[in-house]
Parts: C-alpha cells; structure tokens; sequence
C-alpha cells in the first residue's frame, strides 16, 4: 500500500509540475486541488484521500466562491 500511495502523490506532483503550468488556470481553491490531493492522500490513506480529492473536484466549478479550503 505504501508503494501505491507513493506512486500516487508522485503522479500528482508530475501533474502539478509539467501539466499545471501550460493549462489555464482554472481552480478556484487554495491550496489547489491536485495539493489538496496530495496531502489528503498522505494523511488520510488512498481511499478516503481519493475520495475527498474528487470531492473537492466536485466543487472546484465557477457557482462555487472557492477560497481557503485546507485537508480536514
């Protein structure tokens, strides 16, 4: 389980590193979501992090105010 949860935050942070950057930006939280996912997953484990992850992606839309929304 370690291995695949490192697996995880590593294509996390190649997304956040080489993807992010030549996209638009487009999310509407602080810290980012693939951040969030990032640290929900090393907190929480792969399941719950992934699941809070894409809830939060769920939220990550222009109806939502966004703002300061750390891992709880």
């Amino acid at each position: 389980m370690a291995l695949l949860r490192r697996g995880i935050i590593i294509a996390l942070t190649g997304y956040r590193r080489f993807l992010s950057p030549v996209l638009p930006r487009a999310c509407r939280f602080f810290p980012s979501c693939s951040a969030y996912m990032c640290e929900a997953v090393e907190r929480y484990g792969i399941l719950k992090g992934i699941g809070l992850g894409l809830s939060r992606l769920g939220r990550c839309h222009p109806w939502h105010p966004g703002g300061f929304d750390p891992v709880r």
